[in-house]
């Protein structure tokens, strides 16, 4: 029996384990892919408190090293559900079942795709979502960068230092994401905007050989070559399996507010996977915080009942 079922190995479910542990509870983290989340991609990390700048990687494996070192145990299985047995909450996964207290979700969020015609044929052969995974393989060569919130700018910037040009395509005639990361870019001369317009089909075969892009101004389609795109237009939440059990909203994510409290008593939800306005590092670890002392002040009133 734990105490804290936590299903997410992200920033927000390692900060909840830390805090569950320091708290004398049993935590498990319970993670389908990689421990870390997708911070762990990233080159640079500048906007965390208190350090200057460390890659998402070693922040992820600090993390991780503090809560196992703490106690926490840590599990790698895909989380298939939740039910509720005898005021129990069971986290159900593909192998195996594991009896909670109380349970957080912190499934964080996956990317968006760019729904194209043979979008997922070539994924791999010149379609990504990652431009710190496969950056280096387009090196020397023309990619474009489609968004244009900070993943899309911080994508250009890091690709310019590899390719020979950046597209960086954007639906709107200005960028959503802070002007900080927009003047560098425009300084580059191997960075080119094209804004105003969408991403209507992918050109190539068997690997990317261009776009065929849609001025939205002029209604008119225009192509350009590249041999990498890189999406970067948001992220949606993978909460399903809670569906039954805890109330979504209308894009999926979890309806939490800022005392990371669901509709299901004993269920909290922390980080990118609840409702909320600002998704960044220091609010998902701030969320694993307030949900673990959230978590431990219901166990608490459950055995002042009993």
């Amino acid at each position: 029996m734990y105490d804290i079922g936590i299903i997410g190995g992200g920033t927000a479910g390692m900060t909840a384990a830390i805090y569950g542990q320091r708290a004398g509870k049993r935590t498990v983290i319970i993670e389908a892919m990689n421990y870390g989340g997708q911070i762990t991609v990233s080159p640079k990390v500048e906007n965390y408190p208190g350090i200057a700048s460390v890659s998402g990687a070693e922040f992820s494996m600090n993390l991780l090293d503090q809560a196992m070192k703490l106690g926490a145990e840590t599990e790698l299985e895909q989380v298939t559900g939740i039910r509720e047995e005898d005021g129990i909450k069971v986290i159900e996964t593909e192998g195996k079942e594991y009896p909670c207290r109380t349970v957080i979700i912190a499934t964080g969020v996956t990317h968006r795709h760019l729904g194209l015609d043979r979008e997922e044929a070539l994924l791999g052969a010149g379609v990504s979502y990652c431009a710190t995974c496969d950056g280096a393989f387009f090196k020397g060569k023309d990619v474009a960068v489609i968004g244009g919130g900070n993943t899309a700018l911080q994508d250009a910037e890091f690709l310019s230092n590899y390719c020979n040009k950046v597209y960086l395509v954007h639906r709107r005639d200005e960028f959503r994401g802070e002007a900080g990361l927009v003047e560098p870019l425009k300084r580059k001369e191997n960075v080119e905007f094209v804004l105003s317009a969408t991403v209507k089909e992918l050109v190539g075969e068997t690997v990317v050989e261009g776009l065929i892009l849609n001025n939205k101004k002029t209604g008119e389609d225009f192509q350009i070559s590249v041999s990498g795109v890189f999406a970067a237009i948001g992220q949606v939440p993978e909460n399903h399996a809670f569906a039954g059990l805890v109330r979504l909203d209308e894009s999926g994510f979890v309806a939490a507010s800022e005392d990371c409290v669901t509709s299901c008593p004993g269920i909290f939800a922390a980080g990118d996977c609840r409702t909320k306005e600002v998704r960044q590092l220091t609010t998902a670890a701030a969320d694993g915080a307030v949900a673990a002392l959230a978590a431990c002040k219901y166990i608490s009133r459950q055995e002042i009942a009993e």
